[in-house]
């Protein structure tokens, strides 16, 4: 059945895209352009309740990224730590839960604990989900989930033939989530980049040409609008 929706996304996916050639195009190094994403995120976290958007999904850091220079990756990792010490109250008070999503055992044991302890901190909000992606691919959390899921069918927990579309979600980084209605990526970029594969099935796509850091409220509120008028048919057609 066709549908058109009359109201906004429920989840909303970022690849947030430009932070690198934002800073560039100052003259500036790469690492201040993340920097500037980072306040950004607060800016559109803040925005969602307005917007009707209850759950946020942001690509922080992608397993591919690992391929960049040693000074940027270590860069990002020291402001991965201090934004989850410097905005830990500001989420918890805005009524925020936090999630990480993406495979933790290359990441440093001072960031996990600090990620382990903001998710522990805002369980019990429910205003926003915001779901981090850090260390994240697509390709890699499927691979993942497989196994897990093959070692409980090796184990007896699970018979072959119950596995279904509907199994294999529940193995995923994202079990807790709902598969998101809408993705943005920011920066004029017409790629996924390995984000969300399974889950971003049926998810509408927004390419826009604006940098990360440069992406307001007001732009994000424009995209909304636009998902609205969206013919959304899940693979059926037209009455």
């Amino acid at each position: 059945m066709s549908k058109v929706s009359s109201v906004g996304p429920k989840h909303v996916a970022i690849i947030m895209d430009g932070n690198g050639r934002w800073a560039q195009l100052r003259g500036r190094p790469r690492l201040m352009g993340h920097h500037a994403g980072a306040r950004r995120v607060r800016d559109i976290v803040e925005a969602c309740p307005d917007q009707g958007v209850k759950y946020l999904t942001i690509f922080a850091f992608s397993t591919e990224n690992w391929k960049r220079t040693q000074t940027e990756v270590a860069g990002l990792m020291k402001l991965f730590r201090r934004y989850i010490q410097r905005e830990a109250r500001n989420l918890l008070a805005n009524g925020v839960c936090v999630r990480f999503i993406g495979d933790r055992v290359r990441l440093d044991d001072k960031l996990v604990r600090l990620m382990d302890e903001l998710e522990l901190l805002t369980s019990q909000n429910d205003r926003v989900h915001l779901t981090v992606a850090l260390n994240y691919g697509g390709r890699d959390e499927v691979t993942r989930a497989t196994q897990r899921l093959a070692h409980d069918v090796g184990a007896g927990k699970l018979s072959p033939a119950d596995v279904c579309d509907k199994t294999l979600p529940k193995y995923l980084d994202t079990y807790f989530l709902p598969d998101p209605d809408l993705v943005i990526r920011t920066s004029g970029e017409a790629r996924i980049s390995n984000f969300l594969l399974w889950q971003s099935a049926y998810a509408e796509y927004e390419f826009i040409d604006t940098l990360w850091p440069d992406f307001t409220p007001v732009i994000f509120a424009k995209v909304l609008t636009s998902f609205k008028v969206r013919d959304r048919r899940f693979g059926a057609v037209k009455a």
